[in-house]
């Protein structure tokens, strides 16, 4: 195998073998690997092979004409990179743009009075590359732009001509310089005395309006992507089915018009073993998924029932029904579709967990058998079309509630960076994804293998050819009923590392998105939603990464306990960056009392994390200097009581500490901060464990009380007092 034309074609797929790691050193990835990648991306990679598809990769970028997308951005002149063959550069080609709106723009260019950028020789003609100037003025959006030459009866090019804003959104108050502060839930941790064992979209708006009540201006909400309802066990927010559409668990039945009404649904719900497994969900200590799931389907499938015969009518809620299945055609038709097939296929194997293990006419939706079933069975999907409808309706109250709160921000969504290999988005959406890789997180100094996340990558080539269409529908979707989005590992915009499926992290090699379209489109979404976006950069960022972000208008993230200064002392308050949403620990560390009491390294040890007790060992004594550098800081800032002692051997976490540190935040210059529910009520259990699924039960521990008596307890109001004054306080 050639290396020279393997590189060539892994530089046209945007691999690069080379990258600096997290020590500082560049590393270089084996050809093995940046084959194995390739191969992924559906090249042959053979040594016969090679050399006919660099030329087809290279044919194919010189004879388009047009790149697939062309981006330009607001209120600038419309520039696109124009490849021609010499005879065809001195004669005036005809452009037409198709806006989004319906208006036909017409004109005229001549390549070679453009700015000569490259020339090529394909099949022994000369191509020339001209950078061209539309002579038009285009509005925001996604437009369609079609070349023609008098000699040719087909168009001469066309592409996608997405026109964008520089920035994202960011609401005026924020922009004048007020200061906010709103808090982060798992939402399905939350206990109320009216949910039925999970916090749902009817504990939603009590939230908002209680955190709006504290002085709070949002509630930042675990990714609420659809799962697995065939599979309840499989929580992870981060692994979803879909992220185009909403979890159904998180429906409040009690809220369901047609549950109220039904007979059938209220004795159901009334009956003495629906009463005590309802209680025994709501009493468990962890979310018990199973019964949780059990119960409400149960319940649903009675109110769909009685939702049926309604359908023949022409009431508004059947109107609003049949709108939103007109609207969210063959999307909802997909997601629909899976659900019902996988209840249908898991009642015959209980084994039957993912498209990848069905039978081979079940595996893509797109296959005659399926189209068949689907027509076959319409009530069934259409069931499951109706629980996403009362998921959408659910969650659009609870954004109408916090706009009628007056909250800055309101609901504050998370966007996972992936699917899981056996949900709907894939199965649906093949040709989009490169199935026989799975993207992570190279090795680190606590990970020295690397991380794998199972997630199969967005193919990049793929994304261009189809318009960014795909990452447009994701934006969309997860932009709706909110105003923030958090994008998680915001570093996918630019690049995502690549494993070859089955093998281990540190086989892998980073792959490269088209960034400048990416954040452009994130930027035309973000305030055409009118929603803020902060994007989750931990770890390592690659240079320019972080200014491009910034020029964006994407805020950072900035975690209290990493913001450590080149001396080892933490970071003053007043020198976070304003473009930032501050947090003291996020859903991936321990608690605030956890992390003091070096819970999460103990339990590590015991779930057998760490390789051996020496590096727990070095582990402590970091923790234990990182500890003493934090009481530094507090009592520095007098964020703490004098009675605290200014040794970290004598001090352990109590309310004044933990209360004193979410106070020291509260000063900060970020223009958002995010406190955790946890925190307020001093818990100590992890919600997350990385690195462990039955190991620990992830994504399942509630809050230790409802939200009544949360709401209710004198010190968090004092305590929530304090931090609207310090928000206040930092505005000036």
């Amino acid at each position: 195998m050639s290396d020279t034309l393997l590189s060539s074609l892994a530089h046209i797929k945007g691999i690069d073998a080379n990258y600096i790691d997290a020590w500082g050193n560049e590393a270089q990835v084996s050809p093995k690997v940046v084959s194995t990648i390739l191969q992924a991306m559906g090249c042959d990679t053979s040594e016969q092979a090679l050399p006919a598809q660099v030329e087809q990769a290279l044919k194919q970028y010189w004879m388009a004409g047009l790149s697939a997308s062309t981006l330009a951005y607001l209120d600038e002149p419309v520039q696109l990179e124009l490849r021609l063959p010499i005879d065809f550069v001195n004669d005036p080609v005809s452009f037409q743009v198709n806006t989004e709106t319906g208006e036909i723009i017409k004109g005229q260019i001549t390549p070679i009075e453009g700015e000569l950028q490259a020339i090529e020789h394909i099949n022994e003609v000369e191509f020339q590359a001209y950078l061209i100037t539309l002579p038009i003025e285009l509005k925001a959006g996604y437009h369609d732009l079609i070349l023609f030459e008098k000699h040719l009866e087909e168009p001469l090019a066309s592409s996608r001509l997405i026109v964008a804003p520089r920035a994202c959104f960011t609401p005026t108050s924020i922009q004048q310089g007020k200061k906010v502060w709103g808090v982060s839930v798992q939402l399905y941790g939350v206990r109320s005395e009216n949910n039925w064992g999970i916090g749902d979209f009817g504990d939603l708006p009590e939230l908002l309006a209680g955190i709006k009540g504290q002085g709070g201006d949002f509630v930042g909400l675990n990714p609420i992507h659809s799962l697995y309802p065939m599979m309840p066990e499989n929580a992870s927010p981060y692994s979803p089915s879909s992220r185009e559409w909403l979890n159904i668990i998180y429906i409040d039945v009690n809220q369901v018009e047609e549950f109220s009404s039904s007979e059938d649904a209220q004795a159901l719900y009334h009956s003495e073993d629906f009463q005590r497994d309802l209680a025994m969900a709501r009493a468990a200590e962890n979310v018990d998924y199973s019964t949780v799931n059990r119960l409400k389907l149960s319940a649903l499938k009675l109110a769909y029932e009685s939702f049926k015969p309604k359908l023949k009518g022409k009431s508004a809620r059947v109107k609003s029904f049949k709108a939103f299945v007109k609207q969210h055609g063959d999307a909802l038709q997909q997601q629909a579709g899976f659900d019902a097939i996988h209840e249908h296929l898991i009642a015959q194997d209980p084994h039957a967990w993912g498209w990848p293990v069905w039978a081979e006419e079940w595996q893509d939706f797109a296959s005659p058998h399926v189209k068949k079933w689907l027509k076959a069975n319409k009530d069934a999907v259409q069931f499951w079309a109706y629980l996403q409808w009362l998921a959408d309706e659910q969650l659009n109250d609870a954004d109408a509630k916090a706009k009628q709160l007056g909250m800055e921000i309101g609901i504050y969504r998370d966007l996972a960076v992936g699917v899981a290999s056996g949900g709907c988005e894939i199965w649906a959406n093949k040709s989009d994804y490169c199935s026989q890789a799975t993207v992570g997180a190279p090795p680190d100094i606590l990970g020295p293998l690397g991380q794998n996340w199972g997630l199969p990558p967005l193919d990049p080539a793929k994304l261009v050819e189809n318009g960014f269409q795909a990452y447009i529908n994701l934006l969309q979707a997860n932009m709706k009923a909110c105003g923030a989005l958090r994008i998680d590992h915001v570093m996918a915009l630019l690049r995502l590392w690549w494993v070859p499926a089955g093998d281990s992290a540190d086989s892998g090699v980073y792959v490269y998105y088209p960034v400048e379209f990416m954040l452009a489109i994130l930027a035309l979404e973000s305030q055409r939603q009118q929603c803020l976006i902060i994007g989750e950069d931990l770890g390592t960022v690659p240079d320019g990464m972080d200014v491009l972000l910034k020029d964006a208008g994407v805020y950072s993230y900035r975690v209290f306990c990493f913001e450590v200064a080149e001396d080892g002392g933490f970071i003053s308050p007043s020198h976070y960056p304003t473009q930032a949403m501050a947090t003291v620990v996020t859903h991936d560390m321990p608690t605030l009392t956890g992390f003091w009491h070096c819970e999460d390294l103990k339990l590590g040890l015991t779930l057998g994390l760490y390789k051996d007790q020496a590096l727990v060992d070095e582990l402590m004594a970091d923790r234990h200097q990182a500890k003493q550098q934090m009481l530094n800081s507090l009592h520095g800032h007098h964020s703490i009581p004098d009675c605290i002692s200014e040794s970290v051997d004598v001090v352990g976490m109590d309310r004044g500490l933990s209360f004193g540190i979410q106070q020291h935040m509260a000063q900060t210059n970020s223009a958002l901060l995010s406190l955790q529910l946890e925190d307020f009520l001093e818990m100590e259990k992890p919600v997350n464990v990385p690195g462990t699924s039955d190991e620990y039960p992830n994504w399942r521990r509630k809050l230790s009380t409802t939200l009544s008596d949360l709401f209710s307890q004198q010190h968090i109001s004092e305590l929530t007092q304090q931090i609207s004054a310090a928000r206040n306080q930092a505005a000036k």
